[in-house]
């Protein structure tokens, strides 16, 4: 096996180091996050980083990379408190992708891609139109992480919307029946197949 110790990671060059860390820890999941500005532009950026934080109350976290540069999502869901989780299939893994290009602020990411808006009412932020899975979140709140810079930001799922051939009867969701992508480092993008669902695991007797 090849091993890597911290004097070595500290020397990679950046682009092999950045490849190595963050494809390591294995398959994340894939989210675009909608939100608006103040003066009504959507936004639209591929997250890899959304983790579930509890379910009562139904709370989520990512993680914001420094904001030494504009954070146009961070800004917008500030100013309007809410932003939007929307699953990505397999056939938009490229426009995805594209969402991480940097725009101006003025520009929109639905504009520059295939991807459509899709507004609901009383909610200022857009859904992706065709996602098989739509979460609409509330800004909860946000913690600086002082080892690197960035944020941990708090979201509370206010509304889901799923695609009722995911939905069991249990409330569990199977993801691969919408095609459902992950993505593997910062730009690989993969389709988990179910293999087996187990029941709760209680001490053998």
């Amino acid at each position: 096996m090849h091993h890597f110790e911290k004097s070595e990671l500290e020397g990679l060059s950046k682009i092999y180091r950045l490849n190595l860390i963050n494809s390591v820890t294995g398959y994340k999941s894939a989210h675009l996050l909608g939100t608006a500005s103040a003066s009504g532009v959507d936004n639209l950026a591929v997250f890899s980083s959304v983790v579930h934080l509890g379910s009562n109350p139904a709370l989520i976290g990512f993680i914001l990379r420094p904001t030494t540069v504009p954070r146009h999502s961070h800004a917008n869901m500030k100013s309007t408190g809410v932003f939007t989780l929307n699953s990505i299939s397999k056939t938009q893994i490229e426009d995805a992708h594209h969402t991480s290009a940097k725009y101006p602020e003025e520009i929109s990411e639905f504009d520059q891609t295939n991807l459509s808006s899709e507004k609901k009412e009383g909610w200022i932020a857009p859904y992706v139109k065709g996602a098989s899975i739509q979460l609409g979140c509330s800004y909860v709140n946000e913690y600086p992480i002082e080892e690197n810079d960035t944020i941990l930001i708090v979201g509370q799922i206010e509304h889901i919307y799923i695609q009722e051939a995911l939905l069991g009867t249990d409330g569990w969701v199977q993801l691969d029946k919408g095609e459902i992508v992950s993505i593997n480092g910062l730009d690989g993008y993969a389709l988990p197949t179910l293999l087996e669902r187990f029941e709760y695991a209680r001490p053998k007797k």
